[in-house]
């Protein structure tokens, strides 16, 4: 899906190092398990970590559910109520789900069983279900990471009630990342009942852990863990004497949430941990009080320092509420790239989350408030001690992310300008060479949402190139579109080799892995995310079909459309699709 040749006066203006050369795509492998697959982090020496979504399977537990219970029998009216809609013949019913595992056999009843439970997520007398895991690519097939997930009592396999975020990767393979304790089920009587009732509790919200290739996991457990308390695990790096890992942990409950706990969380009406997870679900509440850190790990992945990074503000005596900082990633010089609160300069009731850096003890703000910017992240340091990260500003009328690096020896912070005015765009990761990846949105006339697509960024070099127009347009017979799409780009080596994640179309599948077809028989297909691995290679920009016969429309010129109008039209490359 590419385009025809830029003019020349639109050349002389993108960046030559960025297009000097086309970019081969290679697809990584990919766990069969999930429908969307994507790269998280990949080291140096070529260790690559990605996640997954879209489980298929999901183990669905019937045995404690009373399916007279109006709540299912009204989402089981609504179910038919839709089939009927689209004219489509419901081939299930409660009882089938009940006494003939239709949840695990029948892909629409085990779909229904999906959406009745996701609607269900903060009631704890029902089952808990998360389809988000972690894997490894090890000798060129993806396998699953286990966090803190376990072998299930009530079904085959393992309780998939977890999350997961498994998010860096050392230069020998060393990860981190972070996820919560499987949820067990048990019995719960309340205080003045006489029947128990079935609820679904964890021992904890989120732990960070540090895992090894031989199967070690070290969990990084908070000094303030009380009611389980808070950790995260989100960069690695090594160093001669270990690893240096970076993240967030709970340093205590604030005054106004305590007394919420105090005054709810009696063990009465409900358990306690499940009276804590409420508290902490709401957005409005933050139950903890989290601050970035840093670890020292041996080269046994003993932990031997626990540095805590700071917050961007004093807290005042009369500040009843939780504050946080957190750091994002780290490099060999035990600089950190994260975000803090921070409060604003002209409300100091107004408290911000915003882009920082930690250095020598000190939290540094990157971006000026006086110009506008409201919030945002730092997300990626490289060697040279340059973060890129994103932030905040409202433009045309919506919040826009706009990505930006960050030079600490100049203290200068600069925004390159990216797709078009409005486009959101964020950077990910930034290489030793200072050349930047992310996304960014491409699709400037549309006012809802928004595509997005990879770019690549070169320090220095007024211009930001979609990664699509350095790929080919057509398949290796010439004739067919060239089938991918790269939305997103994670990770840049020294290599300038890039990883991320793209789009292409396949047969569709339903939840339990099977291909759907409609109403007529016809299969049908859908768009899925898949790792990808682009590598430079020496070449030219493909010169692509005449707009006339083109079909597919987008925008992601770093040019207002209106230039097009002052050139030639036989000095075309980009075009609209």
């Amino acid at each position: 899906m590419k385009y025809k040749l830029l003019a020349a006066s639109i050349l002389a203006t993108m960046s030559t190092s960025a297009i000097s050369a086309t970019y081969q795509l290679t697809e990584l492998s990919s766990l069969d398990e999930a429908k969307h697959n994507y790269v998280k982090d990949v080291s140096e020496s070529g260790y690559i970590i990605g996640q997954s979504n879209g489980l298929y399977n999901l183990p669905i537990d019937v045995s404690y559910i009373d399916f007279t219970d109006n709540l299912i029998k009204n989402a089981y009216s609504n179910q038919e109520n839709y089939f009927e809609l689209i004219d489509k013949e419901i081939t299930f019913t409660l009882d089938d789900i009940e006494n003939n595992n239709a949840a695990a056999t029948n892909p629409d009843a085990h779909s229904f069983m999906l959406s009745f439970l996701s609607a269900q997520a903060n009631n704890p007398e029902y089952q808990k279900l998360a389809n988000i895991i972690g894997y490894n690519i090890l000798d060129g097939i993806a396998q699953e990471q286990v966090l803190f997930d376990v072998a299930s009592v009530d079904y085959d396999g393992l309780t998939r009630s977890v999350s997961n975020n498994y998010n860096a990767v050392a230069e020998d393979g060393i990860t981190v990342g972070w996820g919560s304790a499987p949820y067990e089920k048990t019995s719960f009587l309340p205080d003045g009942e006489t029947e128990e009732e079935t609820q679904f509790v964890r021992d904890f919200i989120s732990r960070g852990v540090v895992i090894s290739p031989s199967g070690l996991n070290v969990p990084l457990v908070p000094e303030y863990a009380e009611h389980g308390g808070l950790s995260s695990a989100n960069g690695i790096v090594k160093t001669n004497t270990g690893y240096i890992v970076v993240g967030q942990v709970s340093t205590g409950i604030p005054v106004d949430r305590q007394e919420n706990i105090d005054d709810n969380c009696d063990g009465e009406d409900e358990p306690v941990s499940v009276c804590i997870e409420n508290l902490h679900r709401s957005t409005s509440s933050r139950l903890f009080d989290s601050r970035a850190i840093k670890w020292t790990l041996d080269t046994n992945l003993n932990i031997t320092k626990t540095e805590p990074l700071g917050l961007g503000l004093t807290p005042e005596e009369d500040d009843g509420f939780a504050f946080i900082s957190n750091a994002l990633a780290v490099n060999s010089n035990g600089i950190v790239a994260g975000y803090s609160d921070i409060r604003d300069n002209d409300r100091s009731s107004t408290i911000r989350a915003l882009p920082v850096y930690y250095k020598d003890g000190n939290v540094v703000e990157i971006l000026n408030q006086e110009d506008d910017w409201t919030g945002g992240k730092s997300v990626a340091i490289n060697e040279n001690n340059i973060i890129v990260g994103y932030g905040i500003k409202r433009i045309e009328g919506a919040d826009r992310l706009k990505f930006f690096y960050h030079d600490i020896a100049s203290s200068s912070t600069v925004f390159p300008k990216d797709f078009f005015n409005s486009s959101t765009s964020v950077a990910n990761d930034i290489n030793d060479n200072g050349y930047i990846v992310g996304e960014g949105e491409t699709d400037v006339f549309n006012v809802g949402a928004r595509r997005r697509e990879g770019f690549l960024y070169k320090i220095g070099e007024d211009a930001i190139t979609n990664i699509n127009d350095l790929l080919p347009c057509y398949e290796a017979d010439g004739e067919t579109r060239y089938g991918y799409v790269v939305a997103e780009a994670k990770v840049i080596n020294n290599k300038n080799e890039i990883f991320g994640v793209a789009t292409k179309t396949v047969e569709k599948t339903d939840s339990l892995g099977g291909i759907v077809r409609d109403i007529n028989g016809e299969i049908e297909y859908e768009s899925i995310a898949v790792p990808v691995k682009l590598s430079p290679i020496n070449g030219t920009i493909d010169s692509c079909s005449d707009p006339e016969t083109d079909t597919y429309e987008r925008q992601s010129s770093s040019f207002p459309w209106y230039t097009l109008l002052l050139l030639p039209l036989v000095g075309l490359r980009r075009i609209f699709r």
